[in-house]
């Protein structure tokens, strides 16, 4: 099974990301049920080592904090491969991506070796121009949403294929109580 930990947003936050998508031609816009934050990508495991992973994310604490949605960005320099809303530095995000990972590394994950760069993917733009993608960051370069709660994070699994990867929370982490398959 293919995994990775994150953080689900708010509906209001999906929908108003999801007012976003269209005006870039070559772009395939993600679904807004696959709207999220990852914390940390694990890759495809097996099921006995999901298990141990689901087991070590269990013990990760935290408390309630806010996130805000504050800019938007490409990935990918002069031929970007994707457009993305970045979330306003918050040190406690940054504390809840570290104790997730120390986590997983210690449950026999390798170390992640990318810097840590939290974002919400909008659309893949391989068949986008770099102009046009350049043009329609410039059009909605002022978007940025108002902060929301985050309560808790989830250990997610996906299923390629298709359009689009079909995403399901297996099992969901709320800061300060039991961790539980929803």
């Amino acid at each position: 099974m293919r995994l990775f930990a994150a953080i689900l947003l708010p509906e209001e936050v999906r929908r108003a990301l999801a007012r976003l998508a269209g005006g870039l031609p070559g772009a395939r816009w993600s679904p807004e049920e696959n709207y999220h934050l990852t914390l940390r990508f694990i890759g495809e495991v097996d099921r006995g080592f999901a298990e141990d992973l689901a087991e070590a994310l269990s013990h990760v604490d935290g408390e309630e904090f806010e996130l805000a949605v504050g800019s938007l960005g490409s990935f990918g320099g002069a031929r970007p491969r994707a457009v993305w809303a970045g979330v306003a530095r918050s040190e406690a995000l940054a504390a809840l991506r570290r104790r997730v990972e120390s986590a997983l590394v210690r449950a026999g994950l390798p170390p992640e070796e990318r810097k840590f760069t939290p974002h919400v993917t909008l659309a893949r733009t391989a068949g986008a121009r770099p102009a046009a993608v350049a043009a329609w960051l410039a059009d909605h370069g002022a978007f940025h949403l108002p902060a929301f709660p985050v309560r808790g994070f989830s250990l997610m699994s996906s299923r390629l294929g298709g359009e689009a990867p079909v995403y399901q929370e297996e099992i969901r982490y709320p800061f300060g109580e039991e961790a539980f398959a929803p």
